[in-house]
């Protein structure tokens, strides 16, 4: 088979598997939370006395919900950069597992691809690409790349419009946008729960988080102990689905 053959049935499988614009229509049903978030994080980070440009910048370089809030709530307390980095960086480490879990779907990738693609994954683009895989056992890069682009971008924008209008809410937290982000996963959660109908799975999985996460947080900081728990739940979903 000649390079151009295989080239051209390359592109045609690639194609097979979505376009930018697919990407972003996919992304669609998860730009509500993202305008809600990115606008409550937004008016958190303006009361806490950043510049619109420092909204901007947080947002599009630092590219996290719950990064950004606690990023925020440290600084407007005076803690220590380094604490606010560290903290950042434990409770964003999830990341790595989500990378992780979605890579083997993106093989045959270079480097400088796959790192775009996990750069720009978040806790909603890797839900929507899941529920993608599920269905078709194989992502394309056009159509990662179209759903990360538009949740980034959408995110950013809904950030700088939180800012502009955090000047008038001293006190976002009466409003209750404080408690946004929590609300966003407990609201995804829900969906995907809804959606797999595995609850005796599911169920136990959320029986070893808990006893993890109570076990260890009594010997290590909250977000060590997350991460921790996170692992143990997911290595424990998954020997239990293998096993059944």
């Amino acid at each position: 088979m000649s390079t151009k053959t295989e080239h051209q049935l390359a592109q045609g499988v690639e194609d097979s598997l979505g376009t930018y614009f697919q990407g972003f229509k996919d992304c669609i049903p998860t730009l509500l939370g993202y305008l809600s978030i990115g606008f409550a994080a937004g008016v958190v980070e303006r009361t806490a006395g950043f510049s619109l440009l420092e909204i901007g910048l947080i947002s599009l370089l630092l590219y996290a919900g719950s990064g950004q809030f606690i990023a925020a709530g440290m600084l407007a307390a005076a803690s220590p950069i380094l604490s606010i980095i560290v903290t950042i960086f434990f409770v964003n480490a999830r990341h790595l597992l989500l990378s992780a879990a979605i890579a083997p779907y993106f093989k045959g990738l270079s480097l400088g691809k796959s790192f775009f693609i996990g750069s720009l994954l978040t806790d909603e683009t890797f839900g929507v690409a899941a529920a993608k895989a599920t269905e078709q056992k194989r992502l394309g890069y056009k159509w990662m790349v179209g759903l990360n682009i538009t949740a980034y971008l959408f995110w950013c924008a809904a950030n700088v419009v939180g800012g502009l209008v955090g000047d008038w809410i001293a006190e976002p937290e009466k409003l209750g946008l404080d408690f946004a982000l929590p609300g966003m996963f407990i609201g995804l959660l829900a969906l995907q729960w809804i959606s797999r109908k595995k609850y005796k799975l599911d169920f136990m999985v959320v029986v070893a988080a808990a006893v993890t996460l109570m076990a260890v947080s009594t010997i290590l900081p909250g977000s060590a102990a997350v991460i921790i728990a996170i692992i143990a739940a997911a290595t424990a979903g998954m020997v239990i689905e293998r096993w059944k």
